[in-house]
């Protein structure tokens, strides 16, 4: 799935769990808004979600991992196993245009509607139109420097922002120490 819109960027380091988003909203080629929130916390706080694609479909998702959560009492892994069974089964929810990205202090996953729940090898994860190159910028400072994860992000998205044109530089960035 290609989502031509936005960043949202995760790094865990040193104890602290980092997810950053840029704030704009397009619609075709036009920018419609450039505060938007695309990051929120789940579970008593715990859990940190960000979404790429369609806000309905994204928020829509997000409920449905809050509710997941609650079912199985924070288990992040299990939680986001059965949103992604129910995602791609689901007749209805196989149509959502969304990509998750989910994290707590132990683990970080990409969710999609494909059925994916992927754990990177490295601390390390993006979705969205500037995902790949702030990815890539997160991968060389977290290799090559000391830099705190939410120093990381904040760079990373920078870079992105940069790049991509759906991409902007309003970012709201959301910690678990």
């Amino acid at each position: 799935m290609v989502i031509k819109s936005t960043t949202v960027l995760c790094v865990k380091r040193y104890g602290q769990t980092v997810m950053g988003s840029d704030g704009q909203v397009t619609l075709g080629s036009s920018v419609i808004k450039h505060t938007a929130r695309k990051i929120r916390k789940l579970y008593k706080d715990s859990v940190l979600v960000g979404f790429a694609g369609s806000a309905a479909d994204g928020l829509s998702l997000l409920e449905r991992l809050e509710a997941k959560l609650e079912e199985f009492r924070g288990n992040l892994l299990r939680a986001c196993v059965e949103l992604a069974k129910d995602w791609r089964m689901d007749r209805n929810l196989r149509r959502l245009e969304a990509l998750l990205l989910v994290a707590d202090r132990e683990r970080m996953l990409l969710l999609s509607g494909t059925g994916d729940v992927i754990e990177p090898d490295e601390p390390v994860l993006a979705i969205g139109s500037g995902g790949d190159y702030a990815r890539a910028s997160a991968y060389a400072l977290y290799r090559n420097t000391d830099m705190s994860a939410e120093d990381i992000v904040k760079i990373s998205l920078e870079i992105a922002g940069e790049i991509c044109i759906y991409t902007n530089r309003n970012f709201v960035i959301e910690k678990l120490e």
